[in-house]
């Protein structure tokens, strides 16, 4: 009786052992699973902040061809205070525009975050200002504009493009001054 009694409690054991060892085994697949999902979001992280550099510095080449392979065919371009948002064409044009009036204007990344397919990136801006900017004649003025910009990457390409500038700040370094507006008589 008491051999028998072994064997089942050995098989008990066993069993019990065998049921432990399976539960771990599943376990560690799901965590194994969960692992390389995280693996795979910052790998796409890092890919889609890399986009974001390369966006900068094709700008700043004034490489047009560089940034229509960047950016996806529908690409948007918004602001505060841009009744619509721009469209490629309308982006490239402001770009020729700026870099004409300020020929040496560089952007200089100072952070930059991702989270899913948004990249938010901290930047300083700089150039010296050669020739006429809405309206403003040329003044040889070297100026600052600091700006957060929020990339929404999709498909490896830039879909789009929010812009966050200081551009009082840089209107200011071109000489302008802000004050009230006169009282109606």
């Amino acid at each position: 009786m008491k051999t028998s009694m072994r064997k089942g409690s050995v098989l008990a054991l066993s069993g019990l052992v065998l049921c432990l060892c399976f539960s771990i085994a599943c376990q560690d697949k799901a965590a194994m699973a969960e692992l390389e999902k995280y693996r795979a979001q910052a790998k796409l992280e890092e890919q889609n902040k890399e986009l974001a550099r390369k966006l900068f510095a094709a700008i700043d080449r004034n490489d047009f061809a560089a940034l229509k392979e960047l950016c996806s065919s529908d690409i948007t371009v918004s602001a505060p205070g841009l009744t619509e948002p721009l469209s490629f064409e309308t982006l490239t044009q402001v770009i020729k525009a700026h870099y004409t009036a300020f020929p040496d204007w560089k952007h200089s990344i100072e952070d930059v975050v991702a989270e899913g397919n948004t990249v938010v990136i901290k930047l300083v801006q700089n150039g010296t200002h050669k020739a006429p900017y809405e309206g403003i004649p040329p003044t040889e003025a070297k100026v600052t504009e600091p700006g957060i910009y929020f990339v929404t990457v999709v498909d490896g390409k830039v879909k789009g493009f929010y812009v966050i500038e200081d551009t009082l700040g840089l209107y200011q370094g071109l000489g302008m001054e802000l004050k009230p507006k006169e009282p109606k008589k």
